[in-house]
């Protein structure tokens, strides 16, 4: 990242950001934001604009419809930008992380051999386990990364022990829904190189919180969710040049190998969700202190949003690690190894039980396994009530958490 090249932004304050979100404008506290953030007004003015002006099919040749073309093609270019992907791959968007991933497994069904490896870490969505987990069926063996019940975290070492020559994916998250910790997939990454394999890596509990970059990581493939990056419901797959032109993607036959992303998107994408994507240029921009559309941008607004999501991360990390009665479910780091996405279980009172209290409270937070059940099971942790969950970004405030805290006083 170039970030070390350029001065801190002015960082702008919560009532300034608080502003962009009509949403945030009531007396709910919004602490679920990892199941979906909420998006700024630009965003679905964006999404709205185009279906009144713009909402006609793609290619037609007519000038409407030139623009709707353009629109969804400048929404790529954004996107491969938002993950400095430009000049080294292509994205493909989609309505989920869970369907991209389903594609792209199918994908290279067609192109491995039975007996041919996939190592899935433990820690995985289910988003990022299942697509792969299936090939079995078709002779493919899955190898499980499993996960240190000790310390949470899937290590290199383990890694190692389970790469061989005939591993041709590893799969993991960059962040878990459910542990909360920044995990090292550069490192695991020239780990998986050095023994041949490709890397997929689940960035949708990262991206929110930190500047992709999937060019200084490596990694051959990286999805997110863009409803969880403040814009509409879809998602993104970043794929390198090589990696794709190993595959064919599934649209119609007529539709060459080389056109990507089209050949990997199946009937229409969602155009008026790409407008809504561009749209989030402008609160970038605001975030960073600079007009300009640019990869420095970028990286200038996630330094904005970290400082501001760093405090309110600590002072509710400090509060549960001082409840004897409360185990923190992952790494838990006050400081930026870890996201604003806190799990934990108390030893008495089951999780349906506290996220039941503190909604009485006007707050949202959520109990369950996350779709992170292979995790779950590993752990221990009772499927039917999981963990508690707290998800926090950058729009959340001091005095939001503070009225979280005050919830579970009152409740643990």
């Amino acid at each position: 990242m170039s970030s070390a090249l350029h001065s801190v932004p002015k960082v702008p304050t919560r009532s300034e950001v608080r502003a962009w979100f009509p949403t945030l404008e009531t007396d709910f506290v919004f602490l679920e934001n990892a199941g979906g953030s909420q998006v700024p007004l630009v965003v679905a003015d964006a999404i709205r604009d185009y279906m009144l002006t713009s909402y006609v099919q793609l290619g037609a040749g007519y000038g409407r419809s030139i623009k709707a073309t353009e629109v969804v093609a400048e929404a790529h270019r954004f996107i491969e930008s938002f993950m400095n992907a430009t000049d080294i791959g292509k994205v493909v968007l989609g309505g989920s992380t869970t369907a991209l991933l389903h594609i792209l497994a199918d994908a290279y069904m067609d192109v491995w051999q039975s007996g041919d490896e996939v190592i899935v870490s433990e820690s995985n969505h289910e988003a990022n386990a299942g697509p792969w987990a299936k090939l079995e069926k078709r002779g493919i063996v899955l190898r499980t990364w499993k996960v240190d019940p000790e310390t949470h975290q899937c290590s290199l070492e383990s890694l190692a022990e389970l790469l061989n020559e005939r591993t041709k994916i590893v799969a993991l998250p960059h962040v878990s829904n459910l542990l909360g910790e920044v995990v090292d997939v550069k490192a695991i990454t020239e780990l998986a190189h050095a023994a041949g394999a490709r890397v997929v890596a689940d960035g949708v509990a990262y991206a929110p919180h930190r500047a992709m970059d999937v060019k200084e990581w490596g990694v051959d493939w990286y999805v997110y969710s863009t409803y969880k990056v403040y814009g509409p419901h879809m998602a993104a797959l970043f794929g390198r040049n090589e990696a794709f032109a190993e595959l064919t993607g599934p649209n119609h036959f007529f539709i060459p190998k080389e056109s990507v992303p089209y050949k990997f998107e199946l009937g229409s994408i969602s155009h008026e969700g790409c407008a809504g994507l561009l749209a989030l240029r402008s609160y970038l921009q605001f975030l960073a202190g600079r007009a300009v559309d640019d990869r420095d941008t970028v990286e200038r607004a996630f330094e904005s949003m970290e400082a501001l999501e760093l405090p309110i991360q600590a002072k509710l990390i400090r509060y549960l690690r001082a409840k004897p009665q409360i185990q923190v479910i992952g790494f838990g780091d006050e400081g930026r190894r870890s996201v604003g996405t806190v799990s934990f279980i108390h030893k008495k009172i089951s999780s349906p039980e506290i996220v039941a209290y503190v909604d009485q409270r006007n707050i949202g937070i959520r109990y369950g396994h996350m779709y992170a059940v292979r995790l779950c099971e590993a752990l221990g942790i009772d499927l039917a009530t999981g963990v508690v969950r707290v998800s926090m970004v950058h729009y959340n405030t001091p005095e939001e958490i503070d009225r979280l805290i005050e919830a579970f006083e009152d409740v643990l």
